[in-house]
């Protein structure tokens, strides 16, 4: 897993003023996949990857080297991944990484690619967007999915010269613990739950409980429906209970910290609403919030913001130390960023989910 897990361009453009110029920097640039277990080139992409990414989102912990390396030999369920480092003149200065899914949008790959700071300009970023498209095309896939923070602008010059569309405006918001007034959030609390007669928490770490599975599926697979996906060319996840055991144990494996919360409709015993916080257990200090999602028959009861903070008292309970919580979503996501904003989340950032058509 990625410190934030998600596929970030980190790149400049290429040189452009000479044709002969660029020919003669790109000869130099190999771009060269490695499996995970060649650790050694492993570690030399994640060291580019985390120099890039520190570069970018400087308040963001990057996970450790190690839980980044597990990560990439124990492959999410359903996905693979290519990836390739990129040398100058020998030099590790460049990674890049496709995510294939394997399951369902078999015509996306995901994009990864970073290039050390001091090296851009080079044509690192072009060759290895070359490399990419190629081997996507050889895997079937139409379309390559990307993100950059607009805090740097390198990234979107980049893309939007390479003729990618911009297609999903996303804030990054931030929750800083320590300016938390514990008493506000249980008058929040109690006032929502004055709206949801006929409820019940369910709290856990880890594996969900049999019994729910088939609803977190429900609920896991409506995500791309429910949400702003702007101009994305994205389809639904078929998923079952089969999937979510099999994507909770990949993470089990891993060793990531992960805390759920959901309300159980009382008269049907079903679980209408879910969400979870997930990172590293070595940062102690920061976690990330992922899935927050309400049936939409059961909108309306204000479980929202019910399962969000009593899943934040859950991981509380088991990482004291926390004092950040960071956390995406479509800039037109009006409701899930009012209940973050009601919580005390701020923005801290803007990203772009860019779509190249291959």
């Amino acid at each position: 897993m990625r410190a934030s897990s998600r596929p970030i361009l980190t790149f400049g453009k290429s040189v452009a003023a000479d044709s002969r110029c660029v020919q003669s920097v790109l000869m130099s640039i190999d771009v060269a996949v490695f499996p995970a277990s060649d650790e050694a080139t492993a570690r030399e992409a994640i060291q580019v990857d985390r120099a890039a990414f520190e570069y970018q989102t400087p308040d963001i912990p990057y996970s450790p080297e190690d839980f980044v390396l597990e990560s990439w030999r124990n492959p999410f369920p359903g996905h693979r991944s290519i990836r390739a480092v990129a040398r100058l003149d020998g030099r590790a200065v460049g990674y890049v990484a496709l995510g294939l899914p394997l399951l369902d949008n078999l015509e996306l790959a995901s994009l990864d690619l970073n290039v050390l700071p001091d090296f851009r300009r080079r044509g690192v970023g072009r060759a290895m967007l070359d490399f990419a498209i190629e081997q996507a095309r050889a895997e079937g896939r139409k379309h390559l999915t990307s993100e950059t923070v607009q805090t740097r602008p390198d990234g979107d010059a980049f893309a939007a010269a390479q003729g990618a569309k911009a297609a999903l405006p996303e804030t990054r918001s931030r929750l800083d613990l320590t300016t938390v007034d514990q008493d506000r959030y249980d008058r929040m609390l109690a006032e929502a739950w004055t709206h949801a007669d006929g409820y019940r928490v369910v709290s856990w770490v880890g594996m969900p409980a049999e019994e729910y599975l088939d609803a977190i599926a429900y609920l896991d697979g409506r995500m791309v429906q429910d949400a702003p996906m702007g101009d994305l060319t994205i389809e639904p996840e078929k998923v079952d209970a089969d999937r979510i055991r099999k994507s909770e144990q990949n993470r089990l494996d891993r060793g990531i910290d992960r805390f759920h919360t959901g309300v159980v409709h009382e008269a049907t015993g079903r679980m209408v609403a879910w969400t979870t916080l997930s990172g590293p257990p070595a940062l102690e200090t920061h976690i990330w919030q992922h899935i927050t999602i309400v049936d939409p028959d059961h909108r309306g009861h204000r479980l929202g913001m019910i399962v969000k903070l009593e899943n934040l008292r859950h991981t509380l309970a088991h990482k004291p130390a926390l004092t950040a919580i960071d956390t995406f979503n479509a800039t037109a996501n009006d409701f899930m960023l009012s209940i973050n904003r009601e919580m005390g989340f701020r923005a801290a950032d803007t990203w772009m989910q860019w779509e190249l058509a291959i």
